[in-house]
């Protein structure tokens, strides 16, 4: 029975981390045959809405990462177990059908756009996709039946016909089953228990529809309302259904799967927290940031490149936590958020005249409560043994800093085989602050090396080299200069225009964190200076320096909750 509780565990936390959605058009969830077999409780769910161009979206991608994960398969290839050698089949098929866009919708009998969704039914995980041709999922399964020795058992469900895949072990009294269904053009994956109620796999076939569904709650639409999304992909994680699953017995489906789960287990490892005290805290605190919710700000997809913007917002209804979050915001140079020009570039927007004051306004708002739930009030006793306004004496010295930046715009290795070093260097950093030539001269006695130094009050630039510990192999000149409201270090003709458009830039308070990367510009020349070298290359990089890809990801705060933004920017290999 112990593995069958691991087997229900796993089940649960491979839901939360399936995580797929996409995006622009007008749409109603009320007009959705599938939403109305999905119940409003479900606590994870994740959908596209309108049909994604999967076959341009897989050209789009450069050939090294449609094959990245050829490489992945390695430990796989040596189990024999018939369950590991069915998925390791399907996975091969999978990574060979992204040759391309046409080869990837034939494999699996898609249409050139199809719309996907997945969800949960309490803890049951259900995958449903779009398909056009039912017999390419059938012979994809009959291939990996024939690669593995497992086989599937025919069953029907009031008309619905279905594999079923034994998953466990067959000395086992409890059993877990692959469920595999194409209906009404859909493909259902799911799972059915010998501990599931009967009416479950019904509900995941589409047999039976729900008595409340999430078309008659009217979630989508209001996340879409509340956050500005494009209507076509929306996801999300309800906090408020998880925490009433740990604390109830019989409060959503998810509580009372689990509570037969601990029944059958003679054992409850939840018990403390379904004490009416825990209940009410516990559930007080998910009210207060009910949902992590996600969806798409932009999609532009074509066979030859592709550029998604996605967003996820952790939601919160404390103000008091989310003011002193805003408070602490700082400002992140507009160069930070430059991803077509740029290596990679990372940024810290924080304001340190703020940042004691609101991480204090925030501890006082987690010790306010006086619990009464026994984990809580171990968690609150932690927290009063620390205290943020420890961190003052260390900002202190950083008196109206507002942020810091950096940017690796390029960089060149020679050719040199005997001795390979930085052939160039452009790259900027930079300090912002309200006056950031009384911070250099601040930390002018601490540093022996500067105390020569002299900024110039105009904007010009002063050579570095004979002061910061340059390796004599890096053929780059460092420069030092005050640009407005920023103390700014440069490196090369690149760095140098960076530097002086920051003149006329304003702090302001735009963002927490920002960062990103151009997966080709960094690894091309550092692999070939690990090659120069003689090191041997791990091969998961080696395909890197061909991946044409870039990524943008953002951290910030407003007052519906916590931000994290994301761009991806792919392009085809020519």
């Amino acid at each position: 029975m112990n593995k069958m509780l691991v087997a229900a565990a796993v089940v649960a936390v491979g839901a939360g981390g399936y995580w797929y959605s996409q995006q622009e058009v007008e749409v109603s969830a009320s007009d959705n045959d599938v939403m109305a077999y999905i119940p409003a409780d479900t606590p994870i769910f994740s959908a596209q809405l309108q049909p994604f161009p999967i076959k341009s979206y897989i050209n789009s991608l450069s050939d090294a990462y449609k094959q990245s994960g050829a490489n992945s398969l390695g430990e796989w290839e040596d189990e024999d177990e018939p369950r590991a050698q069915f998925f390791l089949s399907l996975m091969k098929s999978y990574l060979a059908a992204m040759k391309d866009g046409d080869t990837f919708v034939s494999t699996f009998g898609l249409a050139d756009n199809v719309r996907s969704y997945f969800y949960t039914l309490g803890a049951m995980p259900v995958l449903k996709l779009e398909v056009t041709n039912a017999d390419a999922i059938w012979a994809l399964l009959d291939k990996a039946e024939i690669d593995s020795g497992l086989k599937h058992v025919p069953a029907q469900l009031k008309g619905v016909n279905y594999r079923s895949y034994r998953l466990t072990d067959t000395n086992e009294d409890e059993h877990i089953n692959l469920v595999v269904a194409v209906y009404d053009s859909i493909l259902t994956l799911t799972l059915d228990t010998s501990f599931s109620e009967p009416a479950l796999l019904e509900t995941a076939l589409a047999v039976t529809p729900v008595e409340h569904s999430i078309v008659d709650a009217k979630i989508i639409e209001d996340i879409i309302a509340k956050h500005g999304f494009t209507n076509e992909g929306i996801s999300y994680i309800n906090h408020q259904e998880i925490v009433k699953a740990f604390t109830s017995t019989d409060g959503n489906q998810l509580a009372r799967q689990m509570t037969k789960l601990f029944e059958m287990a003679e054992e409850d490892p939840f018990v403390e927290l379904r004490s009416p005290v825990c209940n009410q805290e516990l559930s007080a605190i998910a009210a207060n940031w009910p949902r992590t919710v996600a969806g798409y700000d932009k999609m532009d997809i074509t066979s030859t490149e592709s550029s998604l913007s996605y967003r996820v917002v952790f939601e919160s209804k404390n103000q008091i936590m989310l003011d002193a979050y805003q408070q602490m915001r700082g400002y992140i140079p507009a160069y930070v958020q430059d991803i077509d020009n740029s290596v990679a570039t990372l940024g810290l927007g924080i304001d340190i005249n703020q940042m004691v004051p609101s991480l204090q306004a925030i501890w006082d708002e987690m010790l306010t409560p006086e619990y009464q739930c026994a984990p809580l009030q171990e968690m609150q006793a932690q927290m009063s043994q620390q205290s943020p306004a420890m961190l003052g004496m260390v900002t202190g010295m950083a008196n109206g800093v507002k942020g810091v930046g950096l940017s690796v715009i390029d960089y060149k290795i020679n050719d040199d085989v005997d001795s390979p070093e930085i052939e160039s260097l452009d790259a900027v950093m930079t300090l912002s602050a309200e006056n950031p030539a009384m911070l250099f001269n601040m930390v002018k006695p601490f540093a022996p090396e500067l105390a020569n130094i002299q900024l110039p009050t105009d904007g010009s630039a002063i050579v570095l080299n004979d002061v910061l510990p340059m390796p004599p192999e890096m053929k780059v000149t460092a420069k030092l200069a005050v640009k407005g409201n920023h103390l700014v270090l440069f490196f090369g003709d690149k760095g140098e225009a960076v530097a002086n458009t920051l003149s006329s830039e304003p702090i302001a308070s735009n963002g927490l964190l920002a960062m990103s990367a151009d997966y080709m510009k960094m690894f091309a020349p550092l692999l070939k200076f690990i090659e120069l070298t003689g090191e041997p290359v791990p091969e998961e990089f080696k395909a890197m320096k061909d991946y044409d890809m870039r990524v943008k990801v953002e951290l910030d705060v407003d007052d519906k909750g916590i931000i994290i933004d994301s761009t991806v920017n792919s392009r085809a290999g020519k």
